[in-house]
């Protein structure tokens, strides 16, 4: 018993610098100094079986006849050594793996994964069959082997791409330039997912007492009592500042042009006392779509108001994510409330306007109540009456709507 207790103790010490030759050959030598029964003790002190160890007095009594080594130096194993790869093995192992995970399975309704999740098991299990067995473990790295590794969806696809997409983005550039260079205010414009208001699951995680997770429902159904928020933002690009507007009836052009005046009223007009033109770069669908005729309508009494010419540039199909507000505003503010259900609207309010940067963006943002009809329909006589100046270059996506002069 001391002797095996011995053994294991050398043999933890030692077994994570010796590969499985020093192995072997330690095991044998500890074997022979014990003599009878030796075999027996280091195998149970080390693991090891019995075969690899009497492998290895053959090979230390080789080499202590021989006076040379019996086997190349550099070596473990002898040639050939070991177990097959399952591939060698199984030549069509491989070739049946590849064709169940090919990404043309997709569309082919007869493959046996169509319409299941691709895991490592189901894999094993469609693989399995007569006179083949095959583990977790080893599709695992015979996938790797094939450059395959898990993959998360990616967004990247919005649209066909319009042969001017690029022309369009410079256009957009030029334009905010210009705008710039007079002074002249320049805003993006665009409507934030929509968010449950209630005891909810907001993605992300936040510090909190260990053992103490702040519990949320297991549904996400909404609650009519609380609704949702709608949040809508208007980004200062120049300033660097922004504003939102919390809704909790639809998102309508109405609803994104009195967002729209809110922030002239609040924070445009006084840092831009001598402005005359306002500049809004808007995506090309949703509430402030280059389409919607309620957008165009709702803009033209707004520059009757203030007696701004709104010049307005829309991007093209596709590009929504280009939208500055997207990545300078909404961005942070999502990062500001991740892991924090939205329990009110007032904490939602309170959560967006306290979000901030290093960059130094300040944002306030306001409740907004108000309820906004939907499915108004804009006659021709109502759109004639809307002042609009299309610009040479795509003039249904780039425009300028003049104030009217009202009695």
């Amino acid at each position: 018993m001391a002797n095996v207790t011995s053994i294991r103790k050398k043999f933890r010490a030692l077994c994570r610098v010796m590969d499985e030759k020093a192995r072997r050959l330690w095991a044998a030598a500890e074997a022979v100094v014990l003599g009878w029964g030796g075999v027996t003790a280091v195998a149970a002190a080390t693991g090891l079986s019995r075969t690899t160890i009497r492998a290895g007095i053959v090979e230390v009594r080789s080499q202590a006849k021989m006076g040379r080594p019996t086997i190349e130096a550099e070596r473990i194993r002898r040639p050939g050594g070991g177990r097959k790869r399952r591939t060698q093995q199984d030549p069509s192992l491989l070739g049946d793996l590849e064709a169940l995970v090919e990404p043309a399975t997709r569309g082919d309704p007869q493959s046996p994964l169509r319409w299941t999740c691709k895991s490592a098991a189901k894999l094993a299990v469609e693989l399995n069959g007569p006179g083949r067995r095959v583990s977790v473990r080893t599709v695992n790295r015979l996938l790797k082997e094939l450059n395959y590794s898990l993959q998360s969806n990616r967004k990247t696809k919005e649209g066909s791409d319009h042969p001017d997409r690029n022309a369009q983005f410079e256009h957009i550039h030029a334009e905010v330039v210009k705008s710039q260079k007079r002074g002249q205010p320049v805003i993006s414009v665009d409507a934030k997912k929509k968010e449950l208001i209630g005891d909810f699951k907001n993605g992300g995680r936040e510090w909190r007492p260990k053992g103490d997770p702040a519990t949320v429902r297991v549904h996400d159904f909404v609650d009519p009592s609380l609704g949702k928020a709608i949040p809508y933002g208007v980004y200062d690009v120049t300033a660097n500042q922004g504003w939102v507007s919390v809704g909790t009836d639809h998102d309508t052009a109405e609803f994104a042009v009195q967002t729209i005046r809110c922030w002239w009223r609040q924070m445009g007009r006084p840092l831009y006392p001598q402005a005359v033109e306002l500049l809004v770069m808007a995506d090309g669908g949703g509430s402030n779509g280059s389409r919607s005729r309620l957008w165009k309508v709702a803009l033209q009494r707004l520059a009757d108001e203030t007696g701004l010419r709104m010049a307005v540039c829309h991007f093209p199909p596709g590009t929504s994510k280009w939208n500055k507000i997207e990545h300078r505003m909404f961005a942070y503010i999502t990062q500001n409330w991740r892991g924090r259900p939205l329990t009110s609207h007032e904490v939602t309010v309170n959560l967006i306007a306290n979000t901030t940067t290093q960059n130094g963006l300040k944002i306030r943002a306001k409740l907004d109540r108000r309820r906004y009809q939907t499915g108004i329909k804009v006659t021709d006589k109502e759109l004639a009456q809307v002042q609009i100046k299309k610009d040479d270059f795509h003039g249904e996506w780039n425009y300028r709507i003049l104030p009217r002069k009202l009695n």
